[in-house]
């Protein structure tokens, strides 16, 4: 399978935003329509969609749901695969998002808190509908939208969710995240070696060559938020680097 670029649509207060660090109330960008938004980047050439409901990610209530549903309605038709986080916090919140036509579901703070959901979840709908989302600050993992610190590294955990079934993995730099100074690939290195299982790298990107040396880490996607928002580059052109990079 090739790398590919996933834009992300991360929801808060049923609008498009792009925090740092993942603050409330630090937005860069606040776009009031996330389903327009969604359907820009399936038009720009996007395979996949990344969505998180920021509000569910922080509090716990997937605020979010109706316009997730609706952008999952008008863009899986279009050929888009659709990955989505934030909220998730059983068995329930999962079933609901697969049956809807999901993807794959991401689970972070309820993976971590209850492992064997993922092998409930593996088994009932298979590996390869589970994401487990690690997001990783001074080394060690965070949960409840990067508001509480674990005991664990990303490469520990990795290991862990993949002997109970997880398809892939997402993994957040968050020292990296919406700062837009660039990525540190070393973290993702040591993942993706330690795992068998797809890793999607997020945090930190800034221009193209950030790409390319995510790319060059054996990480099989990557997700950007920021520094499509913000014009550092645009979809079609990180395609195209991804592309034409030997």
């Amino acid at each position: 399978m090739s790398f590919e670029v996933i834009p992300a649509v991360d929801m808060r207060n049923g609008k498009c935003v792009q925090l740092v660090q993942g603050v409330p109330g630090s937005e860069m960008i606040s776009l009031d329509d996330p389903v327009a938004v969604a359907k820009d980047w399936v038009s720009q050439g996007a395979k996949t969609l990344h969505l998180i409901d920021l509000d569910g990610a922080i509090e716990g209530k997937r605020k979010n749901a109706p316009i997730i549903k609706r952008i999952v309605e008008e863009c899986k038709p279009l050929g888009m695969e659709i990955q989505v986080g934030g909220g998730i916090r059983s068995f329930e919140n999962a079933a609901e998002l697969l049956e809807l036509g999901v993807d794959r579901v991401i689970l972070s703070t309820a993976a971590i808190n209850n492992p064997p959901l993922v092998k409930e979840l593996a088994d009932a709908f298979g590996s390869e509908h589970i994401n487990v989302a690690l997001d990783s600050k001074d080394g060690k993992v965070s949960i409840e939208g990067w508001k509480k610190q674990s005991e664990f590294t990303a490469v520990e955990m990795g290991i862990q969710f993949e002997e109970l079934g997880a398809g892939s993995i997402l993994f957040t730099n968050i020292d990296n995240e919406g700062l837009l100074q660039g990525v540190n690939t070393k973290p993702t290195e040591e993942l993706v070696r330690s795992v068998n299982i797809p890793v999607i790298a997020s945090g930190g990107v800034t221009g193209l060559d950030d790409l390319i040396a995510l790319k060059n880490t054996g990480a099989r996607a990557v997700v950007v938020g920021s520094a499509l928002y913000t014009g550092k580059f645009t979809l079609p052109e990180a395609i195209n680097i991804i592309s034409s990079d030997v």
